[in-house]
């Protein structure tokens, strides 16, 4: 049989980095820090993978757009505080460098700054590994398509040969609107519950889990 994937593409934050304790805490004190109603854990953790006015909008829904700027500095000032104690979920490292070796196109989609995803890449040592990326300053927010279309358009490949892997229904609503497979993992941001209703080929509920999925599946 031949290889079912060409291209896989990666979400970042709560799919390889083990981040989204400290983006919702961030969002949180960035509301407080401006007097705001401050979000839910779980209404901060949805916004994970959106761009970040998009993220503000949802967050902080009585923030004025004028505010917006504020919110995002103090956003960054508590995110870029603590962001140097992050680790990649145990496992990840691994994989990525055996998908590499196995001679896929990888990729990287995410909510993230270029320059917030060009220091995470250079810190946990993946850089080398992925040959393009897009971020959510350079293209529409997650879950429009353009993410994955323009990296499917970098390397030739088309849909069918594409596998998006993300942690939130913005990932996966992405892959959709995209036309692309999805593989969903639930130990990220958004609960299984909601991530299983898109429909993704498989939910992995560790690294391990997925990483089995995709020696069988890829």
């Amino acid at each position: 049989m031949g290889r079912r994937f060409d291209l896989i593409i990666f979400d970042w934050d709560g799919t390889l980095m083990d981040s989204a304790a400290l983006i919702a805490d961030s969002v949180q004190a960035a509301a407080r820090d401006l007097g705001l109603a401050v979000p839910t854990e779980e209404r901060a953790r949805h916004i994970i993978g959106l761009g970040l006015v998009d993220a503000l909008r949802y967050a902080m829904p009585d923030l004025q757009p004028d505010r917006y700027q504020e919110a995002a500095e103090r956003y960054r000032h508590h995110y870029l505080s603590r962001d140097h104690q992050l680790n990649l979920f145990d496992g990840a490292e691994d994989l990525i460098a055996e998908l590499s070796g196995a001679g896929y196109f990888l990729a990287v989609a995410t909510g993230k700054s270029r320059a917030g995803l060009d220091r995470a890449l250079a810190d946990s040592g993946l850089g080398t590994y992925f040959h393009a990326s897009r971020c959510a300053d350079e293209c529409h927010s997650k879950p429009h398509p353009q993410m994955v279309e323009q990296l499917m358009g970098e390397f030739g490949v088309i849909p069918e040969q594409t596998l998006m892997i993300g942690d939130t229904v913005h990932d996966l609503q992405m892959a959709k609107n995209a036309g692309v497979p999805s593989l969903a993992v639930c130990y990220g941001a958004h609960p299984r519950a909601l991530l299983e209703a898109e429909v993704p080929l498989h939910c992995a509920a560790s690294v391990a889990e997925m990483s089995a999925w995709l020696r069988a599946n890829v």
